[in-house]
């Protein structure tokens, strides 16, 4: 296992963050925990969970490291969002379920149309002055509320953000316009999530329609529906098979070797699952190979039109 900066903070994380939305959900506590130890026997030491992951049982479960807040958390119209009122509950809320002192990286899960950057930094801030947090994140920004998030904090002085959390797999590369670059120029760590595409990428999904997550949960079903996707997927998965790799291994491995990439979020609901993400420590992504694999997808546009510069 290699380690890498987290942003400019001076700590250093695994190549690989394990995520643990299936913790108190499709992976019950014995589960987990063996999971967990199969992590930590691998020498990751980055967890990611979430205050909305199975109402709080994935962090009563975990009780380590990362953690996010911003999704609904009870019927309450407040209880959500990136308020000074709403993120400094959930936080209390969350150092309970996780049984610690301190947050070592907290998320704003997404970001709040209805609360100005300067309160959402600043709630991040009152949080990290009280002790309660250590270092401020964000998840699913795009690159200009990142950046001005970034401006807001340099111009008062307050603790920056370390990392953030987009998605990113071979069938979802927007993040390579901006979000990459912006976090590169910025010395901000990038935590990627969902790298083998919601699992279209695992080779279970030969073609549009066959049974699993992709098909009977909507939200999943909606973010990977198109069709290219699935000729995406399963150009890969010849590719893999004929080298003899699993799709899911390569997957890691390729949004791992971006260059602006400090670790993907792994995750599985069994042991069995999650061994085929941690192999992808054994593939050896040339520059070369990456290429070749990149070419089976889409590229997405650049983030200017006056792409005939760049050619």
């Amino acid at each position: 296992m290699n380690y890498r900066p987290l942003g400019r903070s001076g700590v250093q994380v695994s190549q690989l963050c394990f995520g643990t939305m299936s913790f108190g959900g499709d992976a019950d506590a014995q589960e987990a925990a063996r999971m967990y130890r199969a992590c930590r026997e691998a020498g990751i030491n980055f967890f990611d969970s979430a205050d909305q992951y199975n109402k709080g049982r994935s962090e009563e479960i975990l009780g380590e490291l990362a953690t996010k807040c911003f999704n609904p958390t009870a019927s309450d119209v407040n209880a959500r969002g990136s308020s000074r009122r709403h993120v400094r509950r959930a936080v209390e809320a969350s150092l309970k379920r996780l049984g610690t002192d301190r947050i070592d990286l907290l998320y704003l899960h997404q970001y709040d149309t209805l609360t100005p950057i300067d309160e959402q930094m600043r709630a991040l801030e009152d949080l990290v002055r009280a002790g309660k947090v250590l270092y401020p994140a964000a998840s699913n920004f795009a690159a200009w509320q990142a950046q001005a998030a970034l401006g807001v904090q340099e111009r008062h002085g307050w603790s920056r953000l370390q990392a953030i959390q987009p998605m990113y797999s071979l069938v979802k590369r927007q993040a390579e316009v901006e979000l990459l670059p912006m976090a590169q120029a910025n010395g901000v760590a990038v935590i990627p999530y969902s790298p083998a595409g919601g699992g279209l990428l695992s080779g279970k999904y030969a073609q549009k329609g066959a049974q699993g997550r992709l098909a009977t949960n909507k939200m999943y079903e909606s973010r990977y529906g198109d069709a290219w996707m699935y000729e995406t997927a399963a150009r890969f998965a010849d590719f893999c098979r004929s080298r003899g790799w699993h799709a899911m291994s390569v997957a890691v491995a390729w949004v791992a070797a971006h260059p602006g990439v400090t670790a993907p979020i792994i995750g599985a609901r069994s042991l069995e699952q999650l061994q085929a993400s941690l192999d992808s420590l054994k593939i050896a992504m040339t520059p070369e190979l990456r290429s070749q694999i990149g070419a089976l997808s889409r590229t997405p546009a650049p983030a200017t039109d006056r792409s005939e510069e760049t050619r």
